[in-house]
């Protein structure tokens, strides 16, 4: 393939000569003489062996040719933009891209209004998101996959900021035996009773909370756990959030347990890189605190 001899800066000069009426109003606007704009023209159309302008009066006009041309010549200077773009903010330590790790305990709709501030003012950073369960954060710390993480646990050799506390609630379908007993459930009761799971996603396997069922299924998601219990497949605690909208209708409701209806799990934000966080990631993960900082959840009103 050949090199092309016509260059970005006089396709800008073409844009600018369409965009602003005449080669007059392009060299004002590109703070350049008007016969070194003409003369850019010129080259160009000397260059691709066609004729790209036609003056009506003191206006230039594209010539069908030239309408083919520029179009496409639109692409190549946006493209061109962007890589400058890029390549500045290299220079300046802007991210071009953010890992961002997040325990499925963390409210969906937090995470979203963080994106959505973070997004105009991005510079078109990418967010690769990971969502994971318990250990799973630490694991892509471990592997140099993590920019920021919100997880459970700090780094043993790190610092963070605790970021938000999530209520977990004992719940059950309404017609759940555990939900009809017309007493104080108890541990015991408990034992009879399914008890459904989410399995902690990285290699540790920890467990947390209470596990002394009998019978108990496992499942890789809060979802899935919560569309068990709205389906009445067992028992489990849920955070709140993922199922504020079932306990509002009255599908499910909140075991009447002696103790351990619920319990808050804290979770925290922390880098992954060393605590050395560049500015998009610190931007970011000041949006994410911010957001998380107005999280007050009603959710005493079902217990």
């Amino acid at each position: 393939m050949k090199s092309p001899r016509v260059s970005i800066e006089q396709w800008r000069t073409l844009q600018a000569v369409i965009d602003h009426g005449g080669y007059a109003q392009a060299s004002e606007h590109l703070h350049r003489s008007q016969s070194s704009v003409s003369y850019a023209i010129h080259r160009l159309e000397e260059q691709l062996g066609l004729k790209v302008l036609e003056i009506h009066g003191r206006k230039a006009e594209l010539t069908e040719t030239g309408k083919l041309v520029l179009e496409r010549a639109k692409e190549l200077i946006h493209d061109a933009s962007e890589l400058e773009a890029i390549a500045h903010q290299a220079k300046s330590g802007w991210e071009s891209r953010i890992h961002l790790v997040v325990d499925a305990a963390f409210p969906t709709p937090l995470l979203t209004q963080a994106l959505e501030l973070f997004a105009p003012e991005s510079r078109g950073t990418q967010v690769a998101l990971k969502e994971v369960i318990m250990s799973g954060a630490e694991d892509s710390v471990a592997a140099g996959e993590a920019d920021i993480v919100i997880g459970h646990q700090l780094p043993p050799h790190g610092l963070g900021n605790e970021i938000i506390q999530i209520p977990f609630i004992a719940v059950a379908h309404k017609h759940h035996p555990l939900n009809n007993m017309q007493r104080d459930i108890t541990e015991s009761d408990l034992r009879k009773q399914r008890q459904v799971v989410v399995s902690d996603s990285g290699h540790q396997k920890r467990d947390i909370g209470w596990l002394s069922g009998a019978e108990r299924w496992s499942v890789s998601n809060l979802h899935t756990s919560a569309t068990f219990i709205i389906g009445n497949m067992g028992f489990a605690w849920l955070p709140y959030h993922q199922i504020e909208h079932s306990l509002e209708q009255g599908i499910i409701r909140p075991i009447p347990l002696q103790q351990g209806q619920t319990y808050m799990a804290t979770l925290h934000l922390y880098y992954g890189d060393n605590n050395q966080p560049g500015p998009a990631t610190k931007m970011l993960s000041d949006l994410l605190m911010q957001c998380a900082d107005h999280y007050q959840p009603d959710y005493k009103k079902y217990l």
